[in-house]
C-alpha cells in the first residue's frame, strides 16, 4: 500500500492511496481463512471446505469488502501518522473507473485539514464582570406581578366588561350543525385575554349572568383546525356567573397561596430570583468581553469549506427570521448567497469555535452524562405529555445529541477560561445591566 502527496497549499490536502492487488487478494484470503471453519459445503465436512473452492465461491463478494477496509485503513493510518484532523468528511474517489479484477485500487483522498493552533496567553485578558443587587423596587414590582398572576375575582351585579371573568357554557354551530371541540360548559374566560378568536370576546362584552347570547365569528384562514379555517360559526352562549377582579393584595396569605410561610420568606425568594437572573445577563456580557478579546487576540488560517457552511447557515437562519411563516427546516426556498457580513460573522464563529474547541481538549475539559441528562430533562419539559417520545428522539439522533452537548462544553471552557484571566467586579444598577444587554444584539 503506498500513500503519495499530491496537494499540500495552507490547509488543502491531497493524496492518492494505492492498494496493489496482491494486498488485496491477501485481505480475501484472510476472510476467507477466519469463516472457513464454520463453512459447510455440499461433499466436505463442516470446516474442511478446501480454500480455491471457498475463493471461486465467495471471493468476488468478498472483494468489495476487502477494498473497502484496506482504502479505511490506509487513511485512518494516514491520519494517525500525520495528526491532520479533517474540518468536513473527507472526499474519497477511486480514480481507475475501469478497474478490473487483479488491477491495483487508486483512490484519489483529499481533504481541508484543521488548523494547528497556538494557544493564547490567558493573563493577558482583563474582564469586567458586573454586579447588580435587587432593590426594594425590583422586588415590589416582582411582587405586584405575582400578585397578578395569582388574580382571584368576586361575583358582581350588572354587565361584563373587559378584564372581567365569565362562567358560560356554549355550543358552536357551522352551517346549524355543532362540531368537534366547539362546546364547553362552565367555562370562565376572562375578557380580553385573546384566549378565544378573534371578534368572540369582544361580542360578550355588557353580557350579564343568566342570559343567552349568540355569538357570531369567523375563524381565520389559518386556523390550526383544517376543517375550521376560514369558516363561519356561530356560538350559542349562556352567561351564568360575571366576576369582577378582586384587589391584589401583597400580604402573608398571598406568600402561602405560593408555599412560604410569610411574606418576608417571599421577599428574599424574589430578590434571590432577581439576582440569579442578573448574573445570568452579567455573565452573557462577560461573556461576550472575553470572546471579543480572543478573536483580537488569536489568528490562524481557517478552513474554507467550515466557512462557507456557517455562511450558509447562517444566510439561512437570517432569512426565516425575516419570513417568520416559514418553517426553519423547509430549504425549497432556493438558494440564498451568503453576503459579505454573514461570511465575516462566520469567520468570527469558527475561529471561537475552533479556538474554545482547542483549550477544552487540552483542559480536558468533557460534559458528563449527569449533565447530559440535565440538558435533555431541560428541553424535555417543552413537550408536555410527550416526554418519553422526546428522550427516544434523543437517544437515537447523535446530531441532536450534539446540538444539546456543544453549549454545554462552551458554557464549561467559558468558565475555564475565566478561571485564568483577571476579573474585576463592578457594581451597576439594572437599567445599566439592560443597556449592555442590548448592546450585545446591537453588534
Amino acid at each position: 500500500m503506498q500513500v503519495t502527496e499530491t496537494l499540500n497549499e495552507g490547509l488543502k490536502r491531497g493524496y492518492t492511496i494505492t492498494v496493489t492487488a496482491a494486498e488485496l487478494d491477501a485481505k480475501v484470503d484472510e476472510k476467507l481463512s477466519e469463516a472457513q471453519p464454520e463453512i459447510e459445503m455440499k461433499g466436505f465436512r463442516k470446516g474442511k471446505v478446501p480454500m480455491p473452492l471457498l475463493k471461486r465461491q465467495f471471493g468476488k463478494r468478498l472483494l468489495g469488502e476487502a477494498m473497502q477496509e484496506a482504502v479505511d485503513g490506509a487513511m485512518n493510518k494516514h491520519f494517525e501518522d500525520s495528526g491532520d484532523r479533517p474540518a468536513m468528511r473527507p472526499d474519497v474517489t477511486m480514480t481507475n473507473e475501469d478497474w478490473s479484477e487483479g488491477d491495483d485500487v487508486v483512490v484519489a483522498l483529499n481533504y481541508e485539514a484543521l488548523p494547528q493552533i497556538e494557544l493564547p496567553d490567558l493573563s493577558g485578558i482583563t474582564l469586567e464582570k458586573l454586579v447588580v443587587k435587587a432593590d426594594d423596587v425590583a422586588v415590589d414590582e416582582a411582587l405586584e406581578n405575582l400578585a397578578k398572576s395569582a388574580q382571584s375575582f368576586e361575583d358582581k351585579d350588572g354587565a361584563a366588561e373587559d378584564g372581567d371573568q365569565l362562567t358560560l357554557d356554549f355550543v358552536g354551530k357551522i352551517d346549524g350543525e355543532p362540531f368537534e371541540g366547539g362546546a364547553a360548559e362552565d367555562f370562565a374566560l376572562v375578557l380580553g385575554s385573546g384566549q378565544f378568536i378573534p371578534g368572540f370576546e369582544e361580542q360578550l362584552v355588557g353580557a350579564s349572568a343568566g342570559e343567552e347570547k349568540a355569538v357570531t365569528v369567523s375563524f381565520p384562514d389559518d386556523y390550526g383546525a383544517e376543517h375550521l379555517a376560514g369558516k363561519e360559526a356561530v356560538f350559542d352562549c349562556t352567561i351564568k356567573a360575571v366576576k369582577a377582579p378582586a384587589e391584589a393584595k401583597i400580604d402573608d396569605e398571598l406568600a402561602t397561596r405560593f408555599g412560604v410561610e410569610d411574606l418576608d420568606t417571599l421577599k428574599g425568594q424574589i430578590r434571590e430570583r432577581l439576582e440569579a437572573e442578573y448574573a445570568q445577563a452579567a455573565r452573557a456580557v462577560m461573556k461576550r468581553g472575553l470572546l471579543d478579546q480572543l478573536d483580537e487576540t488569536v489568528t490562524f488560517d481557517l478552513p474554507p469549506s467550515l466557512v462557507e457552511a456557517e455562511a450558509k447557515q447562517i444566510a439561512h437562519q437570517l432569512w426565516h427570521d425575516e419570513n417568520k411563516d416559514t418553517d426553519p427546516n423547509d430549504h425549497s426556498h432556493g438558494e440564498i448567497e451568503p453576503t459579505e457580513e454573514h461570511v465575516k460573522l462566520a469567520e468570527r464563529r469558527v475561529k471561537l469555535g475552533l479556538l474554545l474547541a482547542e483549550i477544552g481538549s487540552k483542559a480536558e475539559i468533557e460534559v458528563s452524562d449527569q449533565e447530559m441528562t440535565q440538558a435533555v430533562i431541560q428541553q424535555a419539559r417543552q413537550y408536555p405529555g410527550q416526554e418519553r417520545q422526546f428522550f427516544e428522539f434523543i437517544q437515537q439522533n447523535p446530531q441532536m445529541q450534539q446540538q444539546l452537548r456543544a453549549p454545554i462544553f462552551e458554557d464549561k471552557v467559558v468558565d475555564h477560561v475565566v478561571e485564568q484571566v483577571s476579573v474585576t467586579e463592578k457594581e451597576i444598577d439594572k437599567d445599566a445591566l439592560q443597556k449592555a444587554v442590548e448592546a450585545l444584539d446591537e453588534d
